[in-house]
């Protein structure tokens, strides 16, 4: 396993106890060591919109929607948090896009 899939590892860690500065601090480290580490992005996202940041969390839900455009749980994540941030007309537009690639899974 990579350096930075282990950061990314001991970053969830800290974010399951919701230890969320140390987490976002990590998922970072992570990042900055693997840019292209989704489920790095993904915790990020994650942890920044638990902690009240709707801003950075949209940001990077948007570079995991970069790295992984067909990823239908991604393009859900960024509907929620614009949602969240009263995003509505995007929150639509990435909630259809979810629906879309989901319906493409399925068949």
């Amino acid at each position: 396993m990579s350096d930075a899939k282990e950061t990314a590892r001991e970053a969830f860690a800290h974010f399951a106890r919701g230890e969320f500065e140390e987490a976002i601090r990590l998922y970072r480290e992570a990042i900055a060591a693997d840019d292209l580490l989704a489920i790095a992005w993904n915790g990020l996202s994650m942890t920044l919109s638990q902690s009240g940041d709707l801003d950075g969390a949209i940001e990077a839900a948007r570079k995991l929607i970069e790295l992984e455009p067909d990823d239908p749980l991604s393009h859900t994540n960024l509907s929620r948090l614009y949602q969240q941030n009263g995003m509505i007309p995007e929150a639509e537009e990435e909630s259809a896009i979810a629906m879309r690639l989901q319906m493409k899974q399925s068949s």
